[in-house]
């Protein structure tokens, strides 16, 4: 069991956010290699639009906007984040010399690692709620027997549900920080 739960749980999880900081490191090396650093100064802004763009599926939950299935907007919502945290990954190089800037990657490495986690535990529940109700009606349960064994198991599910109300003040942290890097690169760019 323990061993199931590390190679479909955690693996994953590390292996998601592994990848993202070493494709960061392979792309960064790739462009000192060619000389093409400058191409990195310009990536924070194709990835700060992705980023910005994967919050169609938060508009879409809200109902905030009609368009797109939920579930294949989730999907686009994870594909977007990660390869936009990636240009951004890339933005921020291995340079050390703006502190606002590393505070805002720290905080989009939060907010990515907040959202692996938030999917994994998700999905880890439900799919164990599925599995005790398919076994419990194989069983012969009966539907009222059902839902009064159920109960606690889904009302912890609900809470697990709650956990995007610690995702969200994670992703407002990032916004704050990176609209402020992007607010100090315009008044200190040199405009000349």
């Amino acid at each position: 069991m323990k061993a199931r739960l590390i190679r479909h749980e955690v693996l994953p999880f590390l292996l998601s956010m592994f990848a993202l900081v070493a494709a960061a490191l392979v792309a960064d090396a790739v462009l000192h290699w060619y000389d093409a650093v400058w191409i990195g100064r310009y990536l924070g802004i194709p990835g700060t639009l992705l980023i910005l763009g994967s919050f169609g599926f938060s508009l879409r939950k809200r109902k905030l906007i009609r368009a797109g299935r939920p579930e294949g907007l989730l999907r686009l919502h994870e594909r977007m984040a990660w390869l936009g945290s990636l240009f951004v990954l890339v933005h921020a190089g291995i340079h050390f010399n703006a502190i606002l800037a590393w505070l805002a990657v720290g905080a989009m490495l939060v907010n990515v690692g907040s959202g692996l986690t938030g999917k994994f535990l998700l999905g880890r529940s439900r799919a164990r709620i599925e599995a005790t109700r398919k076994r419990m009606l194989e069983q012969g349960v009966g539907e009222a027997e059902l839902e009064d064994r159920m109960y606690w198991d889904s009302l912890t599910f609900d809470v697990v549900k709650q956990w995007r109300t610690v995702h969200f003040p994670i992703t407002l942290a990032f916004a704050v920080l990176a609209l402020a890097h992007i607010i100090a690169v315009f008044l200190f760019w040199g405009w000349r």
